[in-house]
């Protein structure tokens, strides 16, 4: 089972989420945001970055990249869908998810690694992880307050200590189907002991346990 991990101008996160996804025993292939056509894959993983630079507003331009329509076909069948820091904010954008990402509480980037409790296992994102776990995984964005004026999502992993004022501690969200999810924080930068954490395999294996043939 095949997932296609989407690469836009300005993406940089790509080769760990393949290498990530690897190490499990995972096929992940990247590619190009203008593709039309999603046949072959199970599921899709937009990582992180700054799409098209994030010119406008984060992620306001990679909505409409030609591969979006594709995975929002894939997410109307039920296939797994991720999107990982920028590609949580370009699935807001495109309507996949409730909500926004705004700058931080504190107006500063954020670069260090986060503890998470898990609140949903019934998720792409959590299936094979435990209520009140806690995951310890990096956090590198300036735009990762999650805001809601709708109070829509399920959220599905929680900052235990909020370090960027996102609405309900909201570090992952999912929409009512949980097929679709958006972590803030990096799960592929926590795959392996060597980098600080291997936390985020949990969460990546959730994810392959979730795809099935197309």
């Amino acid at each position: 089972m095949r997932t296609a991990v989407v690469v836009f101008p300005g993406t940089n996160c790509e080769h760990d989420v393949v290498h990530a996804l690897g190490s499990l025993g995972g096929e992940a292939e990247l590619v190009w945001h203008r593709e039309t056509d999603l046949n072959d894959f199970d599921g899709v993983i937009i990582p992180g970055g700054f799409a098209h630079g994030d010119y406008l507003r984060t992620g306001a331009i990679a909505r409409f990249s030609p591969v979006m329509s594709e995975v929002e076909r894939l997410a109307g069948q039920g296939a797994p869908v991720l999107g990982i820091c920028n590609g949580f904010q370009v699935l807001c954008e495109a309507g996949m998810l409730p909500g926004a990402l705004i700058a931080n509480r504190d107006l500063a980037f954020i670069c260090r690694f986060v503890e998470v409790e898990v609140t949903d296992v019934s998720t792409i994102l959590t299936r094979s992880a435990e209520i009140g776990q806690r995951i310890r995984i990096p956090l590198n964005s300036y735009e990762g307050n999650w805001v809601d004026p709708g109070l829509g999502a399920r959220i599905v992993l929680r900052y235990v200590d909020n370090p960027n004022g996102s609405q309900g501690s909201a570090a992952a969200i999912s929409n009512a189907e949980g097929n679709v999810v958006g972590v803030m924080p990096h799960p592929e930068r926590a795959a392996d002991e060597l980098v600080g954490s291997a936390d985020g395999l949990v969460l990546l294996e959730s994810f392959l346990h979730s795809l099935v043939p197309a």
